[in-house]
């Protein structure tokens, strides 16, 4: 295999990621043709000038969603799926370092945006400039698309899919080797139903987490508490509330956790049972696959189907629950809303949509797959790594034939979103590597 990655290489794409570190681009304000603030907007507009100068054609959104650089000539458009939003620096004592200043310290990268998603996109950049560089001629044209709104709700993406022509096949680097080549559909929904005059409750939370504790301090609380000992749950009674023990993760991992919220809804069942929304709870129980409501839901690729309640409310006009699906990617989506509608009315109580991400599934034989599988393990030698499949969404769910590869090895540390976020020039090297063995084999050869 030829090397493409040089020392000058690597040093050029560093003092381009150092100029992109340096702008602070996490959500804020609206402003004139800056959609998300003027951060993500002044990285968008740095990024088209660094484009421009390594010879590629550009296009910014007027509207500042989006921008994209193409190079290269074909019948068939590869795609590459960044992102230059980040999140925000936070508690600024927690960093070693000024987050928002690119600094080499014992050969790691710091700076907010290293891993997510500026060093990986710059690193695919230059992946591309070093193919060109040995003088080799694109069969495919080559499009780096920037998003501006990743970490938030997608907006930018979903813009550049109403007004642009889609790609034919391309990658997002925005996660981990080897590559994600299926991910769940996201549904996030709410339950709505009659109030209750018996009790007010308000137990809010995130969508995409399952509740690791509630609490509850309406009436009859000796009761309500007896039936939680009774189901065998962890709560504690004090001070005039009790407090329902469970334990916190991401609702696509539902199963794993314990919903607080769920257990305290099942206790308040036995003590309140003319509460339609509380005896849905008991129905429901603590199947996080949602089997007891909906049966077995899942198909031979992604798994079963997970159902996650964060939040409760009930007040005398109403009662709600906001409720998180990863569904399989086989699933039929209106087939299983409609399931679901029925399933609830059962309880007097109706199904809201309030937004909905399709899922990604491309198969593990298509030449997409096998090409980059192929490249990761010869660059690597790591065999045992496998394609994954996840509940979670990256980038590469906005394109069609689209995955998620790289930038990040099964070795790196994780410090996406975290202080002192960094990425070692040594793992950068090797994703540049892999980034330029696969553009030459899917876009040269």
């Amino acid at each position: 295999m030829e090397q493409f990655i040089t020392d000058e290489i690597q040093d050029a794409a560093i003092k381009d990621l150092g100029e992109l570190v340096g702008i602070a681009s996490y959500n804020d304000k609206a402003e004139p043709n800056a959609p998300f603030g003027k951060g993500p907007k002044a990285a968008l507009d740095k990024a088209m000038e660094l484009m421009e100068k390594l010879g590629y054609t550009t296009h910014e959104d007027p509207d500042g969603y989006y921008g994209y650089a193409d190079i290269g000539e074909g019948d068939e458009t590869f795609g590459i799926v960044g992102h230059l939003d980040e999140v925000p620096a936070g508690n600024l004592e927690a960093w070693d370092v000024e987050p928002y200043k690119l600094t080499i310290k014992d050969d790691k990268l710091y700076g907010r945006g290293t891993q997510d998603d500026k060093g990986p996109t710059i690193s695919a950049i230059y992946a591309i400039k070093s193919i060109l560089d040995k003088g080799y001629k694109l069969n495919k044209k080559i499009r780096v698309i920037f998003g501006t709104d990743e970490e938030i709700l997608w907006r930018c993406l979903a813009e550049y899919n109403k007004k642009e022509d889609p790609i034919d096949l391309g990658i997002a680097p925005d996660a981990e080797f080897p590559l994600i080549y299926a991910e769940k559909g996201l549904q996030q929904s709410y339950l709505t139903g009659p109030g209750s005059n018996e009790l007010n409750l308000d137990l809010e939370n995130a969508f995409n987490a399952v509740p690791g504790k509630a609490i509850y301090d309406g009436p009859k609380q000796a009761e309500v508490f007896a039936a939680l000992q009774k189901l065998g749950f962890d709560a504690d009674q004090k001070d005039g509330e009790i407090e329902v023990h469970g334990k916190s993760v991401h609702a696509m991992n539902a199963p794993e956790g314990v919903n607080a919220v769920v257990r305290l809804g099942m206790a308040l069942a036995e003590v309140f049972p003319d509460i339609k929304v509380l005896q849905f709870l008991k129905t429901f129980g603590e199947d996080a696959n949602a089997t007891n409501l909906l049966g077995d839901v899942s198909d031979d690729v992604s798994g079963k189907l997970t159902f996650n309640i964060s939040s409760l409310k009930i007040t005398p006009e109403e009662s709600r629950m906001q409720i998180d699906m990863r569904i399989p990617v086989k699933v039929d989506h209106d087939q299983l809303i409609q399931q679901v509608s029925d399933a609830v009315a059962k309880f007097d109580m109706k199904y809201e949509n309030f937004d909905y991400v399709a899922p990604l599934y491309v198969p593990r034989d298509s030449e997409l797959v096998k090409t980059l599988m192929q490249t990761y393990q010869d660059l690597t030698g790591d065999t045992k790594s496998q394609p994954a499949i996840s509940g979670g969404a990256t980038f590469a769910r906005t394109m069609h034939n689209c995955v998620a590869f790289g930038g990040m090895l099964p070795t790196t540390p994780d410090f996406m979103h975290q202080a002192n976020e960094n990425w070692s020039k040594a793992d950068m090297r090797k994703a540049m590597e892999i980034f330029a063995e696969a553009i030459y084999r899917l876009c040269v050869k």
